[in-house]
């Protein structure tokens, strides 16, 4: 049976089959010795998305007192969930990040990204925990690789079309809807602004 570690767009966890692309983790441990999850889905506010392959590392999952591992279908769903990349495993796109908040302003010379994470992760624990609701936004105005939501379904901005999100792929393109709930962080919409190219799963190119 799967465990439930598969992150959809909103930041809520399920269990699926569908692992995705990438794997990361909401800052330490956060599951039972029986592998089921706590009330509070996250230990800390460095939420990172991480390679699925790493210096051929393996490991089981979820084992007692160490990381909570988790899945997502791709970098965009990630993203839009409070997460970004790996300082480790992904340095290259990590440091892309950063540069691109310092592009946008939005991190300054010198400040640790755990500053950008109080704005990213942060926001999105406030968000789960109902301290804080999301915001309405008119989808034309979101990045590419930018998330949004209308009537509880999660929509991909992708050359200005909507592309709607499943744990297997993404939808044929459709119309941008006029309005929508935000889902990916503006903080993180900053960064993509400034520069920042997201990793999008296969199935864009085959719809």
């Amino acid at each position: 049976m799967p465990l439930q570690n598969r992150a959809d767009p909103f930041g809520h966890l399920h269990a699926v089959p569908e692992r995705g692309l990438f794997m990361g983790n909401r800052g330490g441990c956060f599951h039972r010795e029986d592998r089921t999850l706590k009330a509070r889905q996250w230990a800390s506010q460095r939420w990172i998305i991480c390679r699925l392959d790493f210096k051929g590392r393996r490991r089981t999952l979820m084992r007692p007192g160490h990381y909570t591992e988790l899945f997502f279908l791709d970098e965009a769903t990630a993203l839009a969930g409070g997460h970004r990349p790996c300082f480790e495993c992904r340095r290259q796109e990590a440091e892309a990040f950063r540069q691109a908040l310092l592009r946008a302003g939005r991190l300054t010379p010198g400040a640790s990204i755990s500053d950008a994470d109080a704005l990213s992760a942060g926001a999105m624990q406030q968000v789960l925990t109902s301290r804080r609701a999301r915001e309405i936004i008119t989808p034309a105005r979101l990045p590419d690789g930018a998330m949004y939501a209308v009537e509880g379904k999660a929509f991909l901005v992708h050359e200005g079309r909507a592309r709607a999100w499943s744990f297997s792929g993404y939808g044929p393109a459709l119309p941008l809807h006029e309005a929508g709930i935000r889902l990916t962080p503006e903080i993180i919409c900053a960064a993509i602004n400034s520069g920042y190219e997201v990793s999008l799963h296969t199935s864009i190119g085959s719809v």
